[in-house]
């Protein structure tokens, strides 16, 4: 079983058909007053706790979420379950409404964002202590929450992938140090990683000392995975079409995670991640698309001319 902890939200994607960087003056950045009129305006169910968990059961791995909803999950909650997730540790705050994000995508993939965290403040009361699993994702959520998870998984002795994100600002040096220790993995795009080591003023050696396995995504480029050992180069998946690069990477952790689970060689685990996001960019929000094992194994085996061994672990 894997249990993921993290955000549910329900997004409100949009699309700007330029680009940001045409309207921002550099020497005007310390003020900026801007209004981008977007094409489409979709409110989808998101959340990375949703998202990674929903790409997970698609690849049938027993997956749980322990988080925080509000009063109007009824329906998100439902079409997790139907998906294949175990709903029962996600709690509902009576006197909120489920985290909302307001995503604006441009022509490049560049993303503006702001999130409002509604029930999720509550985040901070839930526990792992309780929960029977193998594994657990700490991904982006309440700060005091995070930190929790990763001193409950250190006491428990249950290997985490951590994943700080956009919670990387909110989390301060010395929290940061302690949640690093003993994680399994460290995951985040090349700016997160970067800015992960200023805060620390850790060199990559440095960082390499605190995690078994360090990944970082590079959008388009792939994702360059690394131990202490090797590093390895991982090429993106062929993508029919870009609709929506949002969710991308919540479906590569959940690629990644499924071939780590059956102990599979950490190259394969990655290119699984690229095959996973492919399916999450061509569809229009988060949790919109689908696909049967099958279909992911031979997707797998037409961008990287192998055989993938993977069956159901239900």
């Amino acid at each position: 079983m894997i249990t993921v902890t993290g955000s549910l939200a329900f997004d409100n994607i949009m699309n700007y058909p330029g680009r940001f960087a045409d309207h921002i003056m550099p020497d005007k950045i310390h003020q900026i007053n801007l209004s981008f009129l977007v094409t489409t305006l979709k409110k989808q169910r998101g959340g990375t706790a949703g998202n990674i968990a929903y790409n997970l059961a698609l690849l049938q791995n027993p997956v749980s979420i322990v988080g925080m909803a509000g009063t109007d999950f009824s329906k998100y909650a439902k079409f997790l379950q139907d998906s294949g997730v175990d709903i029962s540790n996600i709690q509902t705050a009576k006197d909120n409404l489920t985290s909302s994000a307001f995503i604006m995508t441009d022509s490049s993939d560049n993303q503006i964002a702001a999130f409002y965290p509604g029930a999720m403040k509550h985040a901070n009361l839930l526990s792992l202590k309780r929960i029977k699993t193998d594994f657990v994702v700490i991904s982006p959520n309440n700060p005091q929450a995070m930190i929790r998870f990763c001193r409950e998984c250190q006491t428990l002795k249950i290997p985490y992938m951590l994943d700080p994100g956009m919670q990387l600002p909110a989390l301060n040096a010395n929290d940061l140090k302690s949640m690093l220790n003993c994680a399994a993995v460290l995951i985040g795009n090349d700016y997160e990683i970067a800015l992960l080591k200023e805060k620390l003023s850790l060199s990559e050696k440095q960082l390499l000392d605190q995690v078994e396995i360090l990944i970082t995504t590079l959008g388009e480029k792939g994702s360059l995975i690394q131990t202490k050992e090797k590093n390895l180069q991982v090429g993106s998946g062929k993508i029919t079409q870009v609709v929506d690069p949002t969710g991308a990477g919540d479906a590569y952790r959940a690629g990644f995670l499924t071939g780590l689970s059956k102990g599979l060689d950490l190259q394969i685990c990655g290119q699984m991640g690229s095959i996973a996001s492919c399916y999450a960019i061509e569809k229009y929000g988060t949790t919109s698309h689908t696909f049967s094992l099958e279909e992911f194994k031979e997707r797998y085996k037409e961008n990287f001319g192998e055989t993938l061994e993977l069956s159901s672990n239900a």
